[in-house]
């Protein structure tokens, strides 16, 4: 039932969120100043050679596993479980943090009007609350929504979509008229360096187009339209990152953007309250927008692995009335839920990019050998200069993933390794490949 519109907003849906409202202040202020418009480029072109090999692969092996699936195809059942297993990290832990930072903006919201929640509702055990009540609802709330249907999730999602592009447009139709060329200077303080760390950090604001990828089987033609959904979605995404960036380094200096909520607060500090409480309503439905689509791309891989035997089949079942997979959703909600509720996130966030990272190079990688191995398979979309393109892809990933500290490449370390105790006890015996 979705068409390459519906597609579209599922990943600008998924795109702009903390990266727009977040994380442009922080990378500018403490990476690349004003060159933070480069750093969106730097990033944008890594993400453009991935986005070109999953539109490949999205039409021309489909399935709703996203990377699972295509390496799946491309690099066999045990390279497949790898990027599997990483994928459920990364919709997971992305879904529970954004829900953390959602529940911030709606309590900032609510302090606004006066009626401000109580600390222990908005804090883990660890960190001196009871539970992070905001933040475990919303995950809740949002399994009812994906598990009624995916097209009232689509409704739901292209509504807030809409409403966060007429925050984005408030600020740039605000900020235009107050931008201070003198704060364009000096372009790059950090040098070519701080270029890059920016990119690095930035990163996480592209996470999302991916999940496009995982509604294949819920596309009216899936061969044309997740290309279509894929990268449009990037490209559109890309522009208004460079814009507001821009903007942003223009109407105050970057060296005051590391604050929380940079967007709304540069407004502030130009005069304009009232754009700055609806850049704030702009993110809460960003944030939302976000959680909905990453979640639904964490069911949709869940259904792809428990299909090839990989995971019980418990996962598969698919509701006869909703035609969804209520079972998988409800379980991975309740789940998420109490990772959000009950547990500080903190540093674990980097773990959905070295993620994400992982899995475009593997995607690359799937297109050159596909190419290789199987030339008379049917692709309706051709990554072009193939193998230079997806080559690029994997070289400048790999360079990203090479920046992310070593905690981080730790803790990816000891997940992959708890999902091959696991593949070979469990999923390697229970395999349609192995049957």
């Amino acid at each position: 039932c979705l068409s390459a519109m519906d597609l579209t907003l599922l990943g600008i849906g998924a795109i702009i969120g903390a990266g727009i409202f977040v994380l442009t202040g922080i990378a500018a202020a403490k990476s690349a100043g004003p060159a933070i418009v480069l750093s969106y480029v730097v990033s944008g072109f890594a993400c453009a050679f991935a986005a070109l090999a999953y539109a490949e692969l999205a039409a021309s092996v489909g399935g709703c596993g996203s990377a699972y699936g295509y390496a799946y195809a491309g690099l066999g059942e045990f390279i497949a479980w790898i990027i599997g297993w990483d994928l459920i990290l990364e919709y997971g832990v992305a879904t529970a943090a954004v829900a953390i930072g959602w529940a911030g903006y709606v309590n900032n919201a609510l302090t606004a009007m006066g009626m401000p929640l109580p600390m222990t509702l908005l804090k883990s055990p660890v960190e001196g609350g009871i539970v992070n009540l905001p933040a475990l609802m919303i995950v809740l709330t949002l399994a009812v929504l994906l598990a009624i249907g995916i097209r009232q999730s689509a409704r739901f999602n292209a509504v807030m979509v809409l409403v966060k592009l007429l925050a984005i447009t408030t600020f740039v139709a605000v900020a235009a008229f107050h931008v201070q060329p003198a704060n364009w200077t000096p372009f790059m303080p950090f040098g070519w360096e701080g270029v890059m760390g920016g990119a690095a950090l930035i990163f996480f604001a592209y996470i999302g187009f991916d999940a496009v990828s995982t509604a294949a089987e819920e596309a009216v033609n899936p061969q044309r339209d997740l290309p279509i959904g894929i990268l449009a979605s990037l490209a559109v995404c890309t522009v208004i990152y460079v814009v507001v960036a821009g903007l942003l380094t223009g109407i105050v200096p970057y060296h005051t953007l590391n604050v929380a909520s940079p967007v709304a607060d540069s407004l502030l500090r130009i005069g304009y309250p009232w754009a700055a409480a609806f850049i704030a309503a702009g993110a809460i439905a960003g944030l939302t927008t976000v959680m909905l689509v990453l979640y639904y791309g964490l069911t949709r891989v869940f259904l792809a692995m428990s299909r090839d035997g990989l995971l019980p089949p418990v996962f598969s079942a698919i509701n006869k009335n909703t035609h969804t997979p209520i079972r998988v959703i409800l379980a991975s909600g309740v789940l998420i839920a109490l990772i959000a509720g009950f547990t500080p996130i903190g540093d674990v966030a980097e773990l959905v990019n070295i993620g994400t990272l992982a899995a475009f190079v593997l995607v690359c990688a799937g297109v050159i050998h596909l190419r290789a191995t199987r030339p008379e398979l049917k692709r309706p979309f051709r990554t072009p200069f193939s193998p230079v393109t997806p080559l690029l892809g994997i070289i400048f990933c790999v360079y990203l993933m090479l920046s992310l500290p070593p905690v981080t490449w730790a803790r990816f370390g000891i997940w992959l390794a708890l999902g091959l105790v696991i593949y070979f006890v469990y999923s390697r015996r229970h395999s349609t490949l192995n049957a």
